[in-house]
């Protein structure tokens, strides 16, 4: 006898998945703020590389769960930050 699977959550509505779409790309915009002045100023030093490389990981980590979930919400707010993320990072190695 196999154990039953529970019940599928009931659907979001749409106003919540609008919401949460806008707060994972703006949430995200973060890394760009990041970015910006790693290049604008062209200086790195006071950023952790280990820190972002981490950071990098964990969001193409969730990228790829959006993409086998199938969820577009996971899948840009999470492109977003890999982007932003992966700028921090080449900063880091380039000016720091």
């Amino acid at each position: 006898m196999s154990p039953a699977e529970p019940p599928a959550p009931a659907p979001l509505p749409p106003w919540f998945q609008r919401y949460m779409y806008a707060v994972g790309l703006v949430g995200n915009l973060f890394f760009f703020v990041q970015a910006y002045g790693i290049f604008r100023s062209r200086s790195a030093g006071d950023v952790s590389l280990p820190a972002f490389c981490m950071a990098f990981w964990a969001v193409t980590s969730w990228f790829v769960y959006g993409l086998v979930r199938s969820d577009r919400v996971l899948v840009t707010a999470n492109l977003v930050a890999m982007l932003g993320s992966g700028l921090v990072v080449v900063g880091r190695l380039m000016y720091g």
